[in-house]
């Protein structure tokens, strides 16, 4: 298959192992754990009216959902190291924008894939207007990108480093 730079997701060796250690839990253990919570609400009796059967069910299809979204994002990965500190912005560098030149209207983001999300920083695809607008800029470069509207907003860019979980 084919891939373009938008179906690839770039992962460091670390952030692989993670993801491949989820599936593979959610495809061992914890399928075996829910196969367990069905059976014994099954033994409850009447179906229609046990809630525990449909709340083990439901956990079953999100788990379900969880794993071959993890198989497409672990088939689509290319492994590489972390991005080099030369401040081009590129996935997994922590980025800072000035709109329209203000210093005063900033935004810090992580530029990455929603698998690197966390409550620390807020997280831009690369795959998203913003990110791709601005991937590839140096610092102090401007860039622009698309507003849901359709106009076209311009930011600056003012710092991009390596994202240090």
């Amino acid at each position: 298959m084919t891939q373009t730079s938008e179906n690839v997701t770039w992962l460091t060796q670390e952030a692989y192992n993670k993801l491949k250690d989820e599936l593979e839990h959610l495809t061992g253990p914890a399928r075996t754990e829910i196969s367990a919570k069905i059976a014994a609400a099954r033994e409850e009796g009447d179906l229609r009216e046990n809630g525990g059967y449909h709340a083990a069910k439901e956990e079953q299809g999100k788990q379900e959902l969880r794993v071959r979204q993890l198989t497409q994002l672990l088939e689509n990965a290319k492994v590489g190291e972390a991005p080099a500190a030369n401040g081009a912005v590129a996935p997994g560098m922590v980025v800072t924008i000035a709109f329209d030149g203000d210093e005063d209207d900033t935004l810090t983001f992580l530029l990455a894939s929603r698998e690197y999300a966390s409550s620390d920083i807020e997280t831009y695809s690369p795959q998203s207007p913003l990110g791709s607008g601005v991937s590839g800029k140096k610092v102090g470069a401007d860039a622009q990108y698309e507003l849901p509207n359709g106009k076209r907003a311009n930011v600056k860019i003012l710092k991009a480093v390596p994202y240090q979980s």
